[in-house]
């Protein structure tokens, strides 16, 4: 290029160079006086208490904290184990109790109820209300004996107490109630087996005295605390008791237990039934498994196998019924060989056809009883029970 153009255009370009700087410039004080603009707005509000003048509070915003849950109560923890309606959480409330709630399922019977204990006192059962434990209600007693019933899948139930003095002097006398068969014909039956045979409209007006005059029904686990002394039963107790498991108790009777739900016991021997439980409100219990028949002497087995060979009968039966709790002898045979075959196989009681009531101190191995008989009617039966 001649060096005539070159000259020409210099000055051109130094105009160029110079806006541009004069425009950069100029955007750097535009940025400054705005920083400075916003300093000057803040600074006065952060530094208004160093100028004397009354400072105005600097505003803040205000969060209300969301309200925590309260950790669950041991009830709560187990329900949240399943979202089951039927489920039940029972809790156990009272002076002393320090029992853990238990799962129950309503309408069906109580099955884990505890028989707390302390020092220098008697336990008198679970009740429905404070006011029933204190005032002990015996028709608002519960046990294993009564259907669970839950208000929001929970319920509590409240302890009651009585000094061993109280508890003596109850002086309660419990009977335990022997049926056998049943009949269908108030002349009943005739042969030798006569007296087994209860008339069922006897046996109805029977259970139904029982169940509407406030009768508490104490289970085999009960019964055995109360001869223990550590629990109180009110005179007005009673079991009712089967034996053999006849037909006519599943076709006859066992109806009216379930219409009155009067919990009763089934003796059962294994050899010649396992039918399951007719009814919630029957209780299978050993009648043994293959010793209700007669020794060498005449007298039943019981009284003439040796000890280990009751034990391994029993052994039997107890695996078939699925529990070991009670027996009731073939016949009523037994003896101090007997008794220790029962214990030997893990049962700690033992009925016997002997008339009489089970007190405190009785003994569990010779459970006496108040045998029902044909044309025994209400009046017979108020008279053995009240």
């Amino acid at each position: 290029m001649d060096e005539p153009r070159r000259a020409a255009r210099q000055p051109n370009r130094q105009r160029v160079i110079r806006r541009r700087r004069t425009f950069t410039i100029a955007g750097i004080a535009v940025v400054v006086a705005a920083a400075v603009a916003v300093a000057v707005v803040v600074v006065p509000r952060m530094t208004a208490a160093t100028t004397g003048a009354e400072a105005t509070p600097t505003p803040t915003v205000s969060r209300t904290p969301l309200p925590e849950k309260p950790p669950l109560t041991p009830a709560e923890q187990l329900l949240a184990r399943s979202a089951d309606p039927n489920l039940c959480a029972v809790t156990f409330t009272g002076d002393g109790v320090t029992d853990a709630p238990v799962l129950e399922w309503q309408g069906a019977l109580y099955e884990h109820l505890p028989i707390p204990a302390r020092d220098g006192l008697v336990f008198g059962g679970w009740y429905s209300t404070p006011e029933d434990a204190a005032a002990f209600t015996t028709a608002q007693r519960v046990n294993a004996a009564d259907a669970v019933a839950c208000t929001d899948r929970q319920v509590s139930l409240f302890a009651s107490w009585k000094t061993p003095e109280e508890n003596a002097a109850e002086d309660a006398r419990i009977p335990i109630l022997m049926y056998h068969q049943f009949t269908a014909d108030p002349a009943g039956v005739s042969g030798w087996l006569r007296g087994n045979y209860a008339y069922i409209g006897d046996f109805d007006a029977h259970m139904n005295h029982i169940a509407t005059t406030g009768f508490y029904l104490p289970t085999w686990t009960e019964l055995s605390a109360f001869i223990d002394g550590r629990l109180y039963l009110p005179n007005h107790s009673v079991i009712v008791t089967d034996d053999d498991a006849d037909q006519s108790w599943f076709d006859l009777a066992v109806p009216v237990v379930d219409k009155y739900k009067v919990m009763a016991t089934s003796f059962m021997i294994t050899a010649y039934r396992q039918d399951p439980a007719p009814s919630p409100y029957v209780l299978r219990r050993s009648h043994t498994h293959d010793m209700h028949q007669a020794g060498a002497n005449g007298k039943g087995r019981m009284v003439n196998w040796t000890a280990d060979e009751i034990a391994a009968d029993l052994e039997t039966s107890g695996a078939v019924l699925g529990v070991k709790e009670v027996v009731a002898y073939p016949y009523g045979h037994y003896n101090d060989t007997a008794k220790q075959g029962v214990t030997q196989a893990g049962f700690e009681m033992a009925r016997t056809i002997e008339p009489g009531y089970v007190r405190i101190g009785s003994d569990k191995l010779a459970l006496p009883v108040q045998r029902i008989n044909y044309g025994m009617g209400l009046d017979a039966l108020i008279g053995m029970i009240g």
